[in-house]
């Protein structure tokens, strides 16, 4: 006797937002990306803005052995705090990333150990369309702006003047 099975459309579910926060969401985050497999979360925050605003759907993914270069921004767990923060990477050394939010001009760099990196941004999504500012070749003089502390001051300068046309 064959074993009867349902019509696979009645027990489809439409997929909806899992609320999660902290810790939560770190450990599912981390369980996803140990399996090699990209993790979509919905940011929160504006230390990152403008490439990435508070409410954006950001895709994080694993390092697949390949560390992270300059201007990459990365998902890590920020040391003492047990925090999950995305932020862009300004400089690095041989052992050491230095780790900035594009919109936190008053905040030194911050040193992270590659134990407390989590993944890497690829995609991020704002009102259901791609971003794709931030995370490409520009990404080099992003970082080179922000870690000299020129980013936000510039952008500022950028609104200003754009203003004046609208």
């Amino acid at each position: 006797m064959r074993p009867r099975f349902k019509d696979p459309r009645l027990n489809a579910v439409k997929a909806r937002e899992l609320p999660l926060s902290g810790q939560a969401l770190l450990d599912l985050m981390r369980d996803v990306l140990a399996r090699g497999v990209p993790f979509r979360f919905r940011a929160r925050g504006w230390s990152m803005a403008p490439f990435i605003k508070d409410g954006d759907v950001i895709t994080v993914s694993p390092f697949q052995g390949r560390r992270p270069g300059l201007g990459e921004v990365v998902a890590f767990v920020r040391p003492g705090e047990n925090k999950l923060v995305v932020h862009r990477i300004v400089r690095q050394d041989e052992t050491n990333l230095y780790i900035q939010g594009d919109n936190s001009p008053g905040y030194v760099d911050e040193v992270i150990q590659g134990e407390n990196l989590i993944g890497r941004v690829r995609r991020i999504e704002r009102n259901g369309r791609r971003i794709w500012l931030g995370l490409g070749p520009e990404r080099l003089v992003i970082a080179w702006l922000s870690h000299g502390k020129r980013l936000v001051p510039l952008q500022a300068r950028l609104v200003s003047f754009l203003r004046r046309f609208t």
